[in-house]
């Protein structure tokens, strides 16, 4: 069984800024169930606001087109989120603090580690903000080998921006929504989603 997950985060790694980091993982199926909400939206309700953006991100986003993508998704069959969850004034490394891949790795390291997924292949997309080949690489390899601490399957990462797939503008949308949650107190857009869910913290 193929199934393919796309990760995106909201808030940001720097010591000022947001208090809190959200890391979103959505499990799908069959992402051309995703690129069909976004071509209808882009053809018909959202034609004005969507014309002239490249991908739908939350923060660019009006309230009516994040509350249509998060009841659409919904009815995506075979569709899980994970989240992490980083508190940065629980982060006391200085090791971390000093080197934001690192930190990054390391958030998405604890994700990996409670995702549970047995007897399937997985290809993992991500944004390709990630910069540098070298440190994608780094990323591919600590990931995956989170990854497999807990879930028996076969793994595959792949970077691209997040135009070129619909399933990380979801993935955004998912991370923005958590990130509202713990960062505004606002909980409107993640009550919304009724597909399983399971949110962890990194301490």
């Amino acid at each position: 069984m193929l199934k393919h997950m796309y990760i995106d985060e909201s808030g940001d790694l720097g010591e000022k800024g947001s208090k809190y980091m959200v890391l979103a993982a959505l499990l799908v199926d069959d992402p051309r169930n995703l690129d069909r909400i976004i071509k209808n939206m882009r053809r018909n309700k959202f034609k004005k606001e969507l014309r002239k953006a490249i991908e739908i991100k939350a923060d660019k986003s009006s309230e009516a087109v994040i509350k249509h993508m998060l009841r659409k998704l919904n009815e995506v069959r075979g569709s899980k989120v994970f989240y992490v969850v980083l508190e940065k004034k629980k982060l006391f490394s200085d090791f971390l603090k000093n080197d934001k891949h690192k930190l990054y790795n390391y958030v998405a390291g604890k994700l990996a580690r409670n995702i549970i997924l047995s007897n399937m292949d997985v290809v993992i997309k991500i944004d390709k903000s990630k910069g540098k080949q070298m440190l994608r690489e780094d990323f591919n390899d600590y990931f995956i080998k989170c990854l497999r601490e807990r879930s028996n399957i076969k793994a595959s990462i792949e970077h691209s921006y997040s135009h070129a797939w619909s399933g990380l503008q979801f993935a955004d949308i998912l991370a923005w929504s958590c990130f509202q949650k713990f960062e505004h107190d606002n909980g409107e857009y993640i009550d919304l989603i009724k597909l399983e869910q399971e949110v962890y913290h990194v301490w």
